[in-house]
């Protein structure tokens, strides 16, 4: 998901994703640990979609302050 879209969602639906993400992180950390994971990027791709989620919400943030 791109920056673009998450500017679209409410504040509700952006702590809801950032859940969403953060439990899919846990998962693919473990499946890391068991060697169960084929690609290994998306522990990668999941950060960033986390902090893409975190960045939005403190623009948010700072811009109602």
């Amino acid at each position: 998901m791109n920056t673009k879209d998450l500017r679209d969602l409410s504040a509700e639906e952006l702590s809801t994703k950032e859940g969403e993400l953060r439990h899919e992180l846990l998962n693919l950390r473990f499946q890391h640990a068991t060697r169960q994971l084929e690609n290994t990027a998306r522990i990668q791709v999941a950060r960033r979609e986390i902090a893409r989620v975190l960045t939005v919400l403190r623009e948010r943030e700072l811009k109602n302050a």
